[in-house]
């Protein structure tokens, strides 16, 4: 494991992360996370569909909150072979309370804060604060990693044109 610093800022100061990133074209790594009911979910469970994996720093931010409510709608449009999934560190109780009140149904939300396997395996986990950086990965249907952006300041939303772009080229 390598920490990766000049990357990311948060609120405009740089912040180290833990990992490894992997490249375009690479396997997705294949990370076990916790769904809202517990129980535990391999990352290759979505293989067989286009995945939409973006990570957050929390879901009761702002900005987290209205990237998941977007990619929540473009759900609707990009039809069932795509699978979107919205990761944090939040403990799955408050990803599902969110949900719920926020009416977000279409996409999963996943908790990685048990070890934080994805951010580390995604290369995404800050180590100064432990939450993952915003980032945005497209795989297609065996898990190939066929799209990235890691959104340089933490605060600030993915391109989503790019990211939905990505994932409509693969279906």
């Amino acid at each position: 494991m390598e920490d990766i610093n000049e990357i990311i800022t948060l609120q405009g100061n740089p912040v180290t992360l833990a990992g490894s990133i992997p490249d375009v074209g690479n396997v997705a790594p294949d990370c076990e996370l916790v769904a809202n009911d517990l129980s535990m979910v391999r990352l290759s469970r979505y293989r067989g569909k286009v995945c939409i994996l973006t990570t957050l720093s929390s879901i009761d931010t702002a900005v987290c909150a209205a990237e998941t409510q977007r990619f929540d709608t473009e759900a609707a449009w990009l039809g069932a072979d795509v699978q979107i999934l919205a990761i944090s560190v939040d403990l799955p109780f408050a990803l599902r309370r969110w949900c719920g009140a926020k009416g977000v149904s279409r996409l999963t939300t996943l908790s990685d804060y048990r070890e934080t396997a994805l951010g580390l395996a995604f290369g995404v986990l800050i180590k100064e604060f432990r939450l993952l950086a915003r980032t945005v990965f497209v795989l297609d249907r065996e898990g190939i990693i066929r799209y990235r952006e890691i959104v340089s300041e933490v605060t600030d939303e993915p391109d989503y044109k790019k990211a939905l772009d990505a994932a409509r080229a693969l279906v």
